[in-house]
């Protein structure tokens, strides 16, 4: 008799983490099946203008990833998929993944004729709401696969010009509906990423209540040639260059109120971003206001970079932004160095918000939890976690995390 096949390895999640993870076990000969609710892979890597420590834009390595994907016959890759449904199936699990309606199929060719014909636009998702684009369109120039996305909820009531525009008989569905796929998995990682701490729970911070505060996710936009301003640092309320930045550090991070833990990249992201403005608007005033200047390893160059670009770095907690006089924003800032109180002036305030891990209750595993939220293994469940899911860091250490979770599960699937 036969040994039964080996079962595959379910991802979930699309970032750098879960196409890490799938990858390195796929290249061990594991087949892999990676789920992605998102219509194309990369995550929150691809929201950024640079990441360190190369200052490299993300698609110099995502690209290299994408070409892995695209060549490796073990992963199968379903974007727009969730998972619904999960139980204990022997040694494995059976899991339901719910497949969105896939207005666009596989014979989509992105020559674009759709989106020139539709008339409806949605607030631009890769762009964090900033700006319209059209309701079906390439979510972002290193969108992979490289197939149109219809949002089918703002289409008008029995529009079909997308349709009726594309040249490619069955590229377009409109009556495309949800399907449900069971899988037999036998081992899983979840790579589910994080999101920033919203900006709208700091109001005494200005966050959601002043234009001219944003959160640092927002600035990477701003900053990125395909961001809403064409990578012009502008302010949001006048669309002028400013002059004054402000980086306020900790912004609702290390705070019983909000989230007590230090997420770990923050200092290091708010002075690859003072770099930006520095390079962009040489003579702009450009303050860090941070409680400890935290940056492991070799992160310390970054900020020998910034300083000697002309940041300063003041060692201050701010307590609250509001609106000044001529369109300013006043920080209220206790100085520790220099013993005082006072009011500085800027003309942007960029909150340097922390990550919160994503899907905490969405995911039907039996998932441990820290205290912080974050998600811990269950090897006897099977069931590993990789990247900011597990803890908060930078891209290299979600790799790094991510081939070890690989690892993990390799040997769980595998075994009997």
């Amino acid at each position: 008799m036969s040994a039964a096949a080996p079962k595959p390895l379910l991802v979930v999640g699309a970032g750098i983490a879960g196409i890490t993870a799938a990858l390195e076990a796929a290249e061990a000969g594991q087949e892999v099946v990676l789920v992605e609710r998102e219509p194309s892979v990369g995550g929150r890597v691809l929201l950024h203008h640079l990441y360190f420590p190369k200052l490299c834009p993300p698609s110099c390595g995502m690209e290299i990833n994408v070409a892995r994907l695209s060549r490796n016959p073990r992963v199968r890759v379903l974007t727009r998929s969730s998972v619904s449904a999960a139980r204990r199936s022997g040694s494995g699990w059976s899991v339901t993944v719910r497949r969105g309606a896939q207005h666009v199929t596989e014979a989509c060719t992105a020559c674009g004729d759709c989106s020139r014909a539709c008339p409806a636009t949605v607030a631009d998702p890769h762009n964090l709401g900033l700006g319209q684009v059209p309701a079906i369109r390439i979510p972002h120039v290193a969108a992979w696969p490289r197939r149109f996305a219809l949002d089918r909820q703002a289409c008008p009531p029995g529009c079909r010009a997308c349709a009726d525009a594309c040249k490619v008989p069955g590229a377009i569905d409109l009556g495309a509906r949800e399907t449900d796929e069971q899988l037999e998995v036998g081992a899983v990682v979840v790579a589910t990423g994080w999101d920033p701490y919203p900006v709208e729970k700091l109001p005494e911070l200005g966050g959601g209540l002043l234009p001219d505060v944003v959160a640092n996710v927002v600035l990477e936009r701003l900053a990125a040639p395909e961001g809403p301003t064409g990578g012009k640092i502008l302010r949001p309320s006048d669309g002028k260059p400013p002059r004054r930045v402000a980086f306020v550090q900790c912004a609702g991070s290390r705070d019983v109120s909000h989230l007590p833990y230090c997420s770990a990249v923050c200092c290091l992201a708010s002075a690859k971003q003072a770099l930006y403005v520095k390079e962009q608007i040489p003579d702009a005033e450009v303050a860090v206001y941070y409680i400890d200047r935290r940056a492991p390893g070799r992160g310390e160059s970054m900020l020998s970079r910034a300083e000697a670009a002309g940041v300063r770095f003041v060692k201050g907690k701010v307590g609250r932004v509001r609106q000044g006089e001529g369109g300013a924003l006043l920080l209220r800032l206790e100085d520790v160095d220099a013993g005082r109180i006072g009011d500085v002036e800027a003309d942007l305030v960029v909150l340097a918000t922390g990550m919160v891990p994503r899907g905490n209750g969405e995911l039907p595993l039996p998932l441990p939890r820290d205290g912080d939220g974050f998600a811990i293994d269950d090897r006897a469940a099977r069931v590993f976690a990789a990247g900011v899911a597990r803890r908060p860091g930078d891209v290299a250490a979600s790799v790094r995390d991510a081939t070890g979770s690989a690892a993990k599960a390799l040997g769980a699937a595998r075994s009997v």
